[in-house]
Formats: structure tokens, C-alpha cells, sequence
């Protein structure tokens, strides 16, 4: 029988309607790869090379006696090799071994995710309600792991008065000081006035 942790539910098992042995996914490496095995009297082998739970190799035994150690020791006894000759079964927890699988996957997209430059813009007389929408969208993307360029937009007359934009700016700055700490200050880009933030909370405390 098949033990798994709590919090890791056993992958469904695969029925096929011409009686072929079900068949548990194991998904590894890159997105779109996925490995098949075969686990406890699935295995049609008569023979196997077993592999115990501590990585000793026992050797060449009949399946039953690999069922026979791996109930014993309350584990599974899982295909890992099934094109060798005879096919290569390891002793393990399988449910345990899913569950680390799935985290290693989620660890890995986390170090391979680029990361986006998502953009929003203010005006100087952006109003309360429209610059509480916009902070929350700033909020979002840092949040996910984004870089964000706040951009303020003059027009006309308005360049007289980039105190306004700096000023705005450096309220967005204070009111994102838990989500994410600026990578660029303000800068005057033609008729915009642009900063760059970075995710990840500037407090240390």
C-alpha cells in the first residue's frame, strides 16, 4: 500500500480499459516533461534490481521479494528503470517523494522567472480614487515579482511645476515602503519624470 505525508496527496491512479497496468505520473525537469513509474504490483516485472531506501544496492531478487522488504518497512516499492534489464526498483516513501518533486519544481520556476518592467502613470493632478487604483495595481506587481516604472506625464504649462511629480513620486515611494524600494530616483526623461522600483521591502526590521 501506498504511504504518503500529510499535505501530499497520492497522484490518481491511471485505469485503462484494456486491462494495462495502472501507470502514477512523476513529473520532472523543464515544463512539459514528465516521467511515468510504475509502483508496488503495478511493476510487472519477474525479476528486478533493488535499490534500498538508504540507496544500498541489494541487487537481483524476484518482485515479490522487493514487495516482501518494502512492506515490510511500511514504503513503496518504485520502477525507476524500467528499459534496464532487469528493471531498476528503488524502496521509498512515494508520496513523500511526489511531494519534494512538486517543491523543487515550485523552487525552481521561482530562480528561472524573469523578471517583467510593468509601467503605470500618474499625472500631477492625479485625483485620491485614481491614485489609490493605481497603487494597488504597483501593489500587484511588485508583489509578483515585477519591477515597476511609475512614470509622471506633463503637459503644457504643468512642466513649470515638477516639484508636483517629485512630489508625488516620493509619496508613491512611502506608501510601497513595505513592498518594494526604489531602484532609480526621479529623473526628468523629456516630458516625463520617471522612477524605478524594485520588489522586495526596504525595511529590514
Amino acid at each position: 500500500m501506498t504511504y504518503a505525508l500529510s499535505g501530499a496527496p497520492e497522484a490518481p491512479a491511471r485505469h485503462s480499459s484494456n486491462n494495462q497496468p495502472e501507470v502514477h505520473d512523476i513529473k520532472r525537469g523543464g515544463k512539459g516533461r514528465e516521467q511515468r513509474a510504475r509502483i508496488n504490483q503495478q511493476i510487472q516485472a519477474n525479476e528486478v534490481r533493488l535499490i534500498d531506501v538508504d540507496g544500498e544496492q541489494i541487487g537481483i531478487v524476484t518482485v515479490e521479494e522487493a514487495l516482501e522488504k518494502a512492506n515490510g518497512k511500511q514504503l513503496d516499492l518504485v520502477e525507476i528503470s524500467p528499459d534496464a534489464e532487469p528493471p531498476v526498483c528503488r524502496i521509498m516513501d512515494y508520496g513523500k517523494h511526489l511531494f519534494e518533486q512538486k517543491q523543487k519544481a515550485k523552487e525552481s520556476r521561482k530562480k528561472t522567472r524573469q523578471t517583467q518592467l510593468k509601467e503605470i502613470k500618474f499625472r500631477p493632478g492625479t485625483d485620491s480614487g485614481d491614485y489609490e487604483v493605481k497603487l494597488r495595481n504597483l501593489k500587484r506587481f511588485l508583489e509578483a515579482g515585477d519591477k515597476t516604472k511609475v512614470t509622471v506625464r506633463f503637459r503644457g504649462r504643468e512642466m513649470a511645476h515638477q516639484e508636483l511629480g517629485r512630489d508625488l513620486l516620493e509619496r508613491v515611494e512611502a506608501d510601497l515602503a513595505d513592498y518594494g524600494s526604489v531602484e532609480q530616483r526621479p529623473n526628468m526623461e523629456g516630458r516625463q519624470m520617471i522612477m524605478v522600483l524594485s520588489p522586495g521591502s526596504k525595511k529590514k526590521k
